[in-house]
């Protein structure tokens, strides 16, 4: 797959849920439903395991799509994902990347290479 970042950074090809979309693969959706059940304590049922990509603007997105302040402001402002942004870093970002390392490394690494160029 080729390389699709959220705005906040997380790398969708590693997502479960991305994954299961990608393949139509309805065991790892169901897998992945129990999962994240437990996980975050609500409960997600296999058919609401379909996203297309967190930056995509049509197609399906997980329910939490549509509640992400960063991905609302990504959409609004119209950048690839927040490593574009000429607010970069915001508050709301900081806070998801204390608990989302990787996902603030991969925008670092994206605002690196924006530097080279």
């Amino acid at each position: 797959m080729n390389e699709l970042i959220a705005f906040c950074g997380i790398d969708c090809s590693e997502c479960k849920a991305f994954v299961a979309t990608q393949k139509n693969d309805n065991s790892m959706r169901k897998a992945v439903a129990e999962e994240w059940s437990k996980a975050f304590g609500h409960e997600m049922k296999p058919a609401e395991i379909n996203c297309v990509g967190c930056v995509a603007k049509k197609g399906s997105h997980i329910n939490y799509c549509s509640i992400c302040e960063i991905r609302k402001c990504g959409s609004e402002k119209d950048v690839e994902n927040c490593a574009y942004c000429a607010d970069y870093k915001c508050e709301k970002l900081e806070k998801f990347h204390e608990q989302a390392t990787k996902a603030k490394d991969k925008l670092e690494e994206i605002r690196r290479r924006q530097r080279k160029n």
